[in-house]
């Protein structure tokens, strides 16, 4: 029987850095995007795109560890207090609260559609984002220090995936060069810019780290964490687009959806039969952590925009915050995300231009807020 006095959601016993840093950055980005991008950017010299966008992010990242670095973000919850004022850190969580929803939402469905399609075609989908949601509420309810630990045991059990796409897909027959051309664009189309709007939202997350900050070991090597987790998102991002045009071509990426699981299907073992299977099924852990530490953020928001931070987590209001955002799930699921139309589309456009902004305003605002208020003392 869980005592309600000993229920601490958000009790602070030690700090990460590091390896921890370095992970959350790398796992916050990825996201569901791995599956997608290539399909996006479709065209050889978007090679070129992403890496003009992980110079973009990793210059936002600077920003963004003059945060982590200012005597503000030593006082945690306080210095946000004494950066911008209790109203307007409540006004900020009430409308980080709608960012954080969308990316659970978005995150959870296009999981729970990719394990519908390749896995369990035939089975409910309303049972499938109940088990994934499900599994990731129970992690988030041991806390966020336990949930920060989990990241670990997530990028474990997927780093090596990556790894997958360098024999089959680099090597002949499958890979041309002429497959890479042309990587100097002949004309610029509006899909060429929409393009790079989904590539600024595929590197966001890292500002979610502004939720951590009592957790995180703020120092003077906090950029250099950030800069190796954009780094590795970088070059997960090269590797798969690359080796995606190289299996498909440029002509018919366009055509296919999830093209990085259409390709690992491709992948055979004398072991095992379907290797997309199981690659799945291990990603959960990656999604798991991601959509917990979400609803950790979601909680704590929630309870800072309601003034009620300094009463103590309680069972009933973790669990009313799981139910309500799990009937906006199923409401959304039934009603407005109904595969082969364009209703998926519209709420993944959403979902990017949410990301795209918070991640290009959060650390531009800190910084002008840090700025201005050593001007004014």
């Amino acid at each position: 029987m869980i005592q309600l006095s000993a229920f601490s959601l958000f009790e602070k016993k030690s700090t990460f850095g590091s390896v921890y840093v370095i992970l959350i950055v790398n796992r916050l980005q990825l996201l569901y995007f791995l599956f997608i991008t290539p399909m996006f950017l479709v065209q050889p010299y978007m090679i070129w795109a992403i890496i003009a966008v992980g110079i973009l992010s990793q210059l936002n990242l600077v920003l963004l560890s003059k945060w982590f670095t200012s005597n503000f973000a030593a006082m945690g919850y306080q210095g946000f207090v004494k950066l911008l004022g209790e109203r307007t850190v409540r006004f900020f969580a009430f409308i980080g609260l709608f960012p954080i929803l969308i990316k659970i939402v978005v995150t959870t469905l296009h999981y729970v559609g990719t394990i519908s399609q390749f896995i369990f075609p035939s089975m409910k989908i309303s049972w499938l984002i109940f088990f994934v949601f499900g599994i990731s509420c129970f992690v988030a309810s041991h806390g966020m220090e336990n949930t920060i630990r989990f990241v670990v045991i997530a990028y474990l059990c997927v780093f090596w995936m990556i790894l997958l796409f360098f024999y089959p897909f680099f090597t002949p027959p499958i890979a041309a060069l002429h497959d890479l051309y042309p990587l100097i664009p002949t004309e610029w189309s509006l899909h060429s810019w929409y393009a790079l709007l989904f590539l600024w939202s595929a590197f966001s997350g890292p500002e979610y780290l502004i939720c951590l900050t009592p957790w995180l070991d703020n120092n003077q090597k906090m950029l250099k964490y950030l800069t190796i987790g954009n780094i590795l998102t970088l070059l997960e991002y090269l590797i798969v687009f690359i080796a995606s045009l190289f299996f498909f071509g440029s002509n018919y990426l366009s055509k296919t959806n999830y093209p990085v699981v259409n390709m690992v299907r491709f992948l055979q073992s004398p072991i095992f039969e379907r290797i997309d299977i199981i690659l799945i099924s291990v990603d959960l852990f990656h999604f798991v952590f991601n959509i917990a530490i979400l609803l950790l953020f979601f909680y704590g928001a929630t309870r800072i925009s309601l003034k009620r931070l300094e009463k103590q987590t309680t069972p009933i209001g973790l669990i009313s915050i799981y139910v309500a955002i799990f009937v906006f799930m199923f409401i959304l699921q039934k009603w407005f995300w109904r595969p082969g139309t364009s209703d998926i589309n519209i709420w993944v456009t959403i979902e990017m231009w949410s990301g795209a902004f918070t991640y290009l305003l959060v650390p531009a605002f800190l910084m002008i807020a840090i700025r201005r208020k050593g001007r004014v003392q």
